[in-house]
């Protein structure tokens, strides 16, 4: 615990949220303007446009342009997931292997800020924004590049608020300011950690019963050997899909090809593990919620993955530290 590692979440996420709004354009009666954008509390400029009140000077804060600042962070339960799960990543000849458990999920506040002279130009703006929330806009984060974890980060809009800062004198510079509060439901991750040849695939256990006497021979010599069997597809093998929608209480599937299923070997559909016990035709009858894994619903069309349909076992061999997993015993 503690030890340090920089996943530069928060910045790829303050990033991605500036880029959706960086291409924002108002148009005048002659030419096309791309509305400036920056990092920064909206006072920051409006008290350079106060120092800058003389409205002939050629160089000063021009309008229209945005702002954005990141405002905090938030716990939200409601996203927890569980904590033992882990995202595996391992290189195609299997001598690299990096681990991290399912992240912890946390709300990110910003405020987006519009300032213009002219009602126009802020009705522009703001058009090009509104439609795209609904309330949120999807934004893809590669948050971890060791693990290629590349997620959508939901940006949902909570509130819009204006502001009409006019009063006093003909010198005194308008702004026109609009505030959207925005909520971006993000990750965060903990460190990286590389399992290669941390995990015991394989244990074998032996006693001898019996007599001790002197001459005597033992009665029996038992050897009990047991092998770790993945849980879950790992490899991808889509084996067939299914041909019917399945319920919670339903043991017959039927599929769409089912020579591509096997009695007696696991398969794995959503996130419910099955034994099939036999295969006739293009049904299979199955036992369900196999080591610990749920019933589910499932509906025409999923997938079917194997596992371990290869001699190999290529599934249980990518077992890693963390991860849930059956057995597979033998007794001599």
């Amino acid at each position: 615990m503690f030890e340090y590692f920089y996943n530069e979440i928060f910045r790829s996420v303050i990033i991605g949220f500036g880029s959706i709004f960086n291409g924002i354009e108002v148009k005048k009666s002659n030419s096309v303007i791309k509305v400036p954008l920056a990092y920064g509390p909206t006072q920051k400029f409006l008290a350079r446009m106060q120092q800058e009140a003389d409205l002939n000077k050629p160089i000063s804060i021009t309008m229209p342009r945005m702002s954005f600042e990141f405002l905090g962070l938030q716990y939200d339960p409601t996203r927890k997931s569980t904590q033992t799960q882990t995202i595996i990543n391992q290189t195609p000849d299997g001598a690299n292997v990096k681990k991290n458990y399912l992240p912890v999920p946390y709300n990110m506040r910003f405020e987006l800020s519009i300032m213009t002279k002219l009602n126009d130009d802020m009705l522009q703006i703001i058009e090009q924004i509104l439609p795209y929330f609904q309330p949120a806009y999807q934004v893809p984060i590669n948050f971890l590049g060791n693990l290629k974890e590349k997620r959508d980060v939901p940006i949902q809009l909570d509130n819009i608020s204006m502001e009409d800062d006019y009063e006093g004198n003909f010198d005194t510079r308008r702004a026109l300011i609009y505030t959207l509060q925005f909520t971006a439901k993000t990750t965060l991750f903990g460190p990286i950690s590389d399992v290669t040849g941390k995990v015991i695939k394989k244990t074998s256990i032996g006693y001898v019963a019996g007599s001790s006497a002197p001459g005597v021979s033992a009665e029996r010599d038992l050897s009990y050997t047991t092998t770790a069997r993945a849980t879950k597809d790992y490899t991808g093998d889509v084996r067939t899909l299914i041909a019917e929608n399945v319920d919670l209480l339903e043991t017959v599937i039927e599929v769409d090809d089912g020579t591509k299923i096997t009695a007696g070997k696991y398969v794995y559909i959503g996130q419910e593990e099955m034994l099939v016990d036999s295969v006739t035709g293009n049904k299979m009858t199955v036992k369900r919620a196999q080591d610990n894994t749920s019933v589910q619903n499932h509906v025409k069309g999923a997938q079917v993955f194997g596992i371990d349909y290869t001699a190999a076992k290529e599934d249980s061999a990518l077992i890693q530290f963390g991860d849930d997993f059956g057995f597979d015993g033998s007794i001599e």
